[in-house]
């Protein structure tokens, strides 16, 4: 379960988050909606231990894994040497496994300068995918990826059996998840 008491987040002289409150199962499909600047993604890096606590805590079942707003991807490596970059030799052959899940099998051999925007999204989220954390904690997954794929990746998604967190603007995306919760 991750369970959030209390918590309080500041960025300099601005409160973001005030005595929020949150408890969501260990499996399943969380979205955090709501406009933008009202603190998603703070709530999300909150969680990943990357923003100081002002006050309250934080517990999650295990390590999370951040998928950040920007792809930060490596500029001269193809798309499968993005995922492969994360795992450990061992595990290398499991990069064909994350392509799929995000329908990039066809794009495993392009840089970066030759995807299209949802393309270098959806492999910044099998990079993180690939990580296997206890927590996935995804800030906007599937910005500029068409409404349909983003459909199916959520299905497959669903399948990791851990509990993911996404924030997001779409309702119809919204709709397809276990609990939506609007900030």
């Amino acid at each position: 379960m991750i369970e959030v008491q209390n918590l309080t987040v500041r960025l300099g002289d601005k409160t973001i988050l005030d005595h929020f409150m949150l408890m969501i199962p260990a499996k399943g499909l969380t979205f955090l909606s709501g406009p933008s600047g009202v603190g998603k993604t703070t709530l999300l890096r909150a969680l990943a231990g990357l923003l100081p606590l002002e006050a309250g805590t934080v517990s999650l079942p295990g390590a999370p894994v951040m998928l950040f707003q920007e792809d930060r991807l490596f500029p001269r490596r193809t798309v499968r040497q993005q995922v492969e970059a994360v795992l450990p030799a061992s595990r290398r052959g499991e990069a064909a496994r994350w392509l799929e899940l995000a329908e990039l099998t066809g794009a495993a051999d392009k840089l970066p300068e030759e995807l299209s925007g949802g393309m270098a999204r959806r492999t910044a989220l099998c990079r993180a995918l690939a990580v296997e954390g206890a927590v996935y904690l995804l800030d906007e997954p599937f910005a500029g990826v068409d409404l349909d794929r983003a459909f199916r990746i959520l299905e497959r998604l669903r399948e990791l059996d851990r509990p993911i967190l996404m924030t997001g603007h779409s309702p119809q995306l919204a709709q397809r998840c276990d609990r939506l919760i609007q900030l």
